[in-house]
């Protein structure tokens, strides 16, 4: 599966690592960075473009480093270098307005980072059913291993690489099944696209490695809070109806962040671009406006 028929490939080298990354939309349109999750790439977007694009939208739509067409480097995995590939994208697009930010699962804490970071190049940001490294609520959500196994799993040196060699289907097919209401809203050539580039040489290491950098997530992202307060930029919240963090990510914003407003997605788990697009777009439409 591509995104060609909706939006334009294009790949940018920010610090000697190939970004690879989509542009859809009017040019002089408000910019819209769309930051995908794990163990998903870019396409994870592709029913949000249109409706996106239809209200004026200038869509960036980046793979991070280590996902779909991007390079899977050694390292780099921590959110703030991560924002900084996505700050290196904007850069070579000839993007110097703010944007506005919109990330899931692990591309919300790299969202995160990314408003922390450059909080000058944010005007909003919406996190998607994500705890993020560094406050209280993810401190909470990851004592509970039963829910959280794969925060631990992922964290491992080297053992999940060699459990998940040879057996990524079966792997990223019980990832995705767990944490959905509708596990076959990715249908099969998504799922099959996932499973292409996650089994290439390097993909499932450089997911396990967006695990790894936790704990200097947190450090930085704690460093940000002492030196910077809470954001200041009207923030989105947004969580599966029946998802394990429908009622924590609402006050996890709060803790770290002034205007917060928060939506919940009926009849979605944790993906919500894939199991319910349709409430994802009204939303990012009705916070951020269109152009």
């Amino acid at each position: 599966m591509s995104l060609s028929h909706l939006a334009t490939a294009m790949a940018t080298d920010v610090d000697g690592v190939r970004i690879h990354h989509w542009v859809a939309g009017p040019e002089n349109g408000p910019v819209l960075l769309l930051i995908h999750g794990y163990p998903e790439i870019s396409i994870a977007w592709r029913r949000t473009i249109e409706p996106l694009v239809a209200q004026g939208f200038r869509l960036v739509i980046p793979d991070l480093r280590g996902a779909g067409g991007s390079a899977r480097p050694a390292g780099g995995y921590d959110k703030k270098t991560m924002a900084g590939d996505l700050a290196g994208v904007l850069d070579s697009l000839g993007v110097t307005r703010p944007v506005n930010v919109v990330g899931h699962d692990i591309g919300a804490m790299v969202a995160y980072a990314f408003a922390r970071r450059f909080p000058e190049r944010t005007e909003r940001l919406a996190i998607l059913a994500s705890p993020v490294p560094g406050t209280d609520v993810f401190d909470e959500a990851s004592r509970d291993g039963t829910k959280v196994w794969h925060y631990y799993f992922h964290q491992a040196p080297d053992l999940p690489e060699a459990l998940t060699q040879g057996r990524e289907a079966l792997y990223l097919e019980r990832y995705y099944h767990d944490m959905a209401v509708a596990p076959y809203s990715i249908d099969n050539e998504t799922f099959e696209t996932y499973v292409r580039f996650y089994s290439q040489p390097g993909g499932m290491r450089a997911g396990f490695e967006f695990y790894r950098a936790f704990p200097k997530d947190g450090a930085d992202n704690r460093r940000w809070q002492a030196e910077q307060g809470r954001l200041t930029m009207p923030v989105l919240a947004l969580a599966g109806s029946s998802s394990r963090y429908a009622k924590l990510l609402e006050p996890m914003m709060r803790e770290v962040a002034e205007n917060v407003s928060f939506v919940p997605v009926p009849g979605a788990g944790h993906w919500l671009p894939e199991e319910n697009p349709e409430v994802v777009t009204k939303a990012l439409i009705a916070f951020i406006g269109g152009g």
